[in-house]
């Protein structure tokens, strides 16, 4: 690491692990940190065996032998449809939750204390055109956090923001340490008796940073003033348990079972307080409806 930050290259490198353990031992250290799946990566290496292990213990991860190194940007799982502002700043977005992270680690107090150091600012707003790419982004990348695992096109989100009978809202997180980027993402079915939220998803960068009911707290206080009932739609995957606990501690009842689909309704009769320790504030069009 002291020769990589010489040739000024250290930054390049999220959590390496550098050790004597099994690699696929260290993926799957280096996928809890950045609290990704297994899915997102790629394995590169020149021995046969390493390969082979990698591939037998983490099926998920894709492995490559390091002779076809070069070959590795025209694979299509390396051609990402679009390339948004948030996918050229990733690395230094990650570089940002390690501040953080250290930062948390060193703390002396509650995790509420220590969100408060943050200085957290929670940006929600009606999607605009330039907010498409990275929704479309968020549905295919987001999968703990995803409560039904649709994904949408960018134009079918795009008709979505465009049509009467529905909201696409996005959301953004900044703190002291810098911005989060676009975060969550949440389309609602509008009737003039109910409100269904077909999609809602946080990512999995602000697991640990309270904000993940924010959204769905906003969604609500809509629901209430506009006077209409408000469900949600969940869909079971192998991964988005998180978000049937998140609707269920919310408030949200089940009413209503449909094979793999499952539908909430809140009464809206209580709705949760926003923690202290963020500030909500709201973007363009959407400032003036709230």
């Amino acid at each position: 690491m002291h020769k990589l930050a010489e040739l000024g290259l250290s930054d390049y490198f999220l959590y390496p692990q550098i050790n004597w353990n099994s690699k696929a031992d260290s993926i799957q250290q280096i996928a809890a940190a950045l609290n990704l799946g297994l899915d997102s990566f790629a394995f590169v290496d020149d021995q046969p065996f390493e390969r082979e292990e990698v591939r037998f213990v983490l099926p998920q991860v894709l492995t490559i032998d390091a002779s076809e190194v070069a070959t590795m940007p025209t694979l299509p799982r390396m051609q990402p449809r679009f390339i948004t502002a948030e996918s050229r700043q990733r690395r230094m977005l990650y570089q940002s939750d390690i501040a953080r992270n250290e930062a948390e680690q060193q703390f002396v107090g509650s995790n509420e204390e220590f969100l408060a150091t943050l200085g957290m600012v929670f940006t929600l707003a009606e999607a605009e055109e330039d907010d498409l790419q990275r929704a479309e982004e968020l549905t295919m990348r987001t999968h703990q956090l995803n409560s039904t695992g649709y994904t949408y096109s960018y134009d079918e989100l795009d008709s979505f923001r465009r049509s009467a009978n529905h909201k696409l809202l996005v959301a953004a997180l900044d703190d002291k340490y810098g911005s989060y980027g676009t975060i969550g993402l949440a389309l609602l079915a509008c009737s003039p008796e109910v409100w269904t939220i077909k999609l809602l998803l946080m990512s999995c960068r602000v697991m640990s940073r309270g904000v993940g009911t924010l959204m769905m707290g906003h969604i609500m206080r809509q629901a209430q003033a506009a006077g209409v009932r408000l469900q949600a739609e969940f869909v079971s995957t192998e991964r988005n348990r998180m978000m049937y606990v998140t609707y269920k501690f919310g408030g949200f009842r089940e009413v209503n079972r449909d094979g793999t689909l499952i539908t909430l309704e809140h009464d809206l009769a209580t709705l949760p307080d926003l923690p202290a320790y963020v500030v909500i504030k709201t973007r363009g069009t959407y400032a003036a409806s709230v």
